[in-house]
């Protein structure tokens, strides 16, 4: 259950003293720090992923060095910044082979070697990427090559299993069935704990589970793309999915700190996503003083208004915020303090719903991967074989 409610509110002080807690356990080292995952304490709270116990409030690591919206960061410094987010209370940590890609499950592994049983970490295969780092292709997810991929991303993340094994996006070629078996057997070999789908079609979602439960379900999902998280919760809570939010704050645009001077560097993927160019960067600046005007209510900031949304949806949702920054990170977590009365909540949905964002949320090739459906698995039988 969440330890999230919907009643009260927060004052800047209990903030600031969370802070303080926080900076003070920094003193420590995380690895002397570490304690059995049961009996952890975290000023987070936990959520539930299907029979997986993680935080509230998770870090995504793909920003840190993946070269995806800024230039990679030094990695003494990113190791840090993981270990100071564990030290806050942090106990899941997002990570993918295509991040990179692979220096990023390098950077996450180094950083939880120490307290590897006391932490969750989520990588992802699915993509056509070879031994070298190459692409081979768009999307691959045979079972081989998931087994290619499983047996690289454990030796990257200098662990021997892998708590949550995502397909990054579903592959049109493969079918689901063969996919799910897959996982299960690496789950049987005691190599991966548990299964999820990032982006999936419904019907897949459902033949999944029938093979190997799906213990999560990652989609795109905040104030600024509600639809991608909203149009799988009626089957999250048919077969007891939780739901991670990937860009929780729609891709640093809900902090308030990106207008349409804000100027991106030459590979950052918001380069080419529709919602921010910058005229869509400016219609969609209602949505920001929408926030503005609530985290004044709420003693708080844009970030943690949009980030505290999305833990008061529903008990099975858990954000990834991804960022480079301790005080960032510090205010993302500041979210699991602010909450919403109902009466709150049903006047924030009906303001919010009243807003209208300009520009998809995906250019055009990375939104036709979203939604896909896994082709049929065709038995011996239908081939006459």
């Amino acid at each position: 259950m969440s330890d999230i409610n919907i009643d009260g509110s927060i004052n800047r002080r209990s903030f600031l003293q969370l802070t303080a807690m926080a900076s003070a356990a920094l003193m420590m080292p995380s690895f002397l720090m570490a304690k059995n995952n049961n009996s952890i304490a975290s000023p987070l709270g936990f959520r539930m992923l299907g029979d997986l116990k993680v935080s509230n409030i998770a870090l995504g690591c793909m920003s840190m060095n993946s070269g995806n919206y800024n230039l990679p960061k030094d990695k003494g410094e990113m190791i840090k910044l993981i270990q100071q987010a564990y030290d806050s209370g942090v106990t899941f940590f997002d990570t993918a082979e295509a991040y990179g890609p692979f220096i990023n499950e390098e950077l996450v592994g180094d950083a939880l070697k120490h307290i590897r049983k006391d932490v969750v970490i989520a990588t992802k295969f699915g993509f056509g990427i070879t031994p070298s780092g190459q692409r081979g292709g768009p999307l691959n997810s045979k079972p081989q090559h998931i087994r290619e991929v499983v047996e690289a991303s454990l030796k990257r993340l200098k662990t021997d299993y892998i708590d949550l094994l995502y397909q990054h996006r579903v592959d049109p070629t493969v079918p689901i069935e063969d996919v799910a078996g897959t996982v299960k057997d690496l789950i049987k070999e005691g190599k991966v704990k548990h299964f999820g789908l990032s982006e999936p079609g419904l019907k897949t979602i459902r033949r999944a589970h029938a093979v190997q439960p799906v213990a999560a379900i990652q989609n795109e999902y905040s104030l600024l793309t509600p639809e991608a998280g909203e149009s799988v919760f009626d089957i999250c809570e048919e077969l007891g999915i939780g739901l991670v939010a990937w860009s929780p704050m729609g891709i640093g645009y809900l902090s308030g700190k990106i207008d349409e001077n804000t100027q991106f560097y030459e590979k950052d993927y918001r380069n080419t996503n529709p919602q921010f160019t910058k005229e869509n960067r400016i219609a969609n600046k209602p949505l920001i003083e929408f926030l503005k005007k609530w985290a004044i209510q709420k003693n708080s900031t844009p970030a943690q208004i949009a980030l505290a949304w999305l833990l008061a949806q529903k008990p099975y949702i858990v954000p990834i915020p991804g960022t480079t920054n301790f005080n960032h990170l510090q205010e993302n977590l500041g979210a699991a303090n602010v909450t919403f009365t109902n009466e709150e909540l049903s006047q924030f949905n009906s303001e919010r719903n009243s807003i209208f964002i300009h520009g998809a949320r995906l250019r055009d090739g990375l939104l036709q991967l979203s939604g896909v459906e896994a082709p049929e698995k065709v038995s011996s039988s239908k081939t006459g074989n």
